[in-house]
């Protein structure tokens, strides 16, 4: 699987609101009502997560899920990242 370039990402992101890259991986801050509505976040994400075997680097304080996805086989970012954001987007966007 082919990684994308800077330029490349970019466009990509251009169609998925909030998320930044560092040209290794993308990311978003995605900030809830509160801790209840943040973990059910997770918890609605975590089966689609496991069912396309890409799981991203996240962490939850109170209110906020910080998320980071790259993929580490390849070094880099892949449509499978774009894919997982596009997901995140429309389950955060659902609660």
């Amino acid at each position: 699987m082919a990684t994308f370039t800077e330029t490349q990402i970019n466009e990509h992101l251009a169609g998925l609101e909030g998320w930044t890259t560092d040209g290794v991986a993308i990311e978003k801050r995605f900030e809830f009502d509160d801790f209840k509505a943040a973990f059910d976040f997770m918890a609605t994400a975590a089966p689609k997560i496991d069912a396309l075997d890409h799981h991203p680097e996240w962490t939850n304080v109170y209110n906020r899920v910080d998320v980071r996805l790259s993929s580490h086989d390849v070094g880099g970012v892949t449509e499978r990242d774009l894919e997982l954001a596009g997901i995140l987007d429309r389950i955060a966007t659902a609660q």
